[in-house]
């Protein structure tokens, strides 16, 4: 359920990197290769970007409907460049409604965070097991019913206390296994820095001249994508990633 793709590298269009290819992030909505569980990703999705000649903050477009079906997001991803980028495909978990506020990328400050997976029990009390966790503030912020949006409400708390990101989302994973546990792969990115975890399902990367990618699964038509060992941290920038088990 659900696909995930972030990208830090030279700039360049968004249809570049995300519809094009025959192994584009587009069609993993309607056939993915490596997915664990679903078959199909038309919930929603959304795409954030980062423009520093602007502003600090990243400028985020989603929908609640698949991704083929927005005619405005292919007009606008010609057009549009960036070398940080963070995108999501939503496949809503079960009993959850299909909802814009419910779709990745969810972004607070300067941070985008998308999250694959499913929190064990989260409609049975880890829900609100997780929202304990949560400061009054963070908690206040959240706008829709997803698992994936308090994950991103507990690392922000982290990343107040001035944690590091890839700290940040390996204590997240700490938390919800004391809890429940879970699938949860997650991408965070101020769009200089990227961190993400592979737990629970499949992630892969891909690093180069051209920047680096990590994504659910290929997201290219190039073949030297890399696939992430399970319980594995991957942080770093546009000039590499290290790294590290959980």
């Amino acid at each position: 359920m659900c696909r995930l793709f972030a990208y830090l590298g030279p700039s360049v269009p968004l249809d570049r990197l995300l519809l094009t290819s025959e192994r584009s992030f587009m069609r993993q909505a309607w056939a993915p290769q490596h997915q664990r569980k679903g078959v199909v990703n038309v919930d929603g999705f959304g795409v954030g970007w980062y423009d520093f000649d602007v502003r600090p903050e990243p400028v985020r477009y989603r929908r609640a409907v698949p991704i083929w079906a927005d005619r405005n997001f292919f007009s606008l991803a010609g057009v549009v460049r960036s070398g940080a980028v963070l995108a999501a495909l939503r496949a809503a978990s079960t009993f959850l409604p299909v909802e814009e506020s419910s779709t990745a990328p969810f972004t607070a400050g300067p941070w985008l965070f998308a999250h694959n997976g499913e929190v064990t029990g989260f409609r049975d009390g880890t829900a609100a097991a997780l929202r304990r966790r949560i400061s009054d503030e963070r908690l206040t912020a959240v706008e829709g019913t997803s698992d994936s949006e308090l994950l991103f409400a507990l690392a922000l708390d982290r990343l107040t206390t001035g944690m590091p990101p890839g700290e940040a989302l390996a204590d997240v994973v700490r938390t919800v296994d004391e809890l429940a546990g879970g699938r949860l792969n997650m991408l965070l990115t101020d769009g200089r820095q990227l961190a993400g975890i592979a737990a629970g399902d499949t992630l892969f990367v891909r690093q180069g001249e051209d920047g680096v990618r990590i994504a659910s699964e290929p997201a290219d038509d190039v073949d030297d994508w890399e696939q992430v060992p399970d319980r594995t941290l991957l942080v770093g920038d546009v000039s590499g990633l290290g790294r590290h088990a959980l």
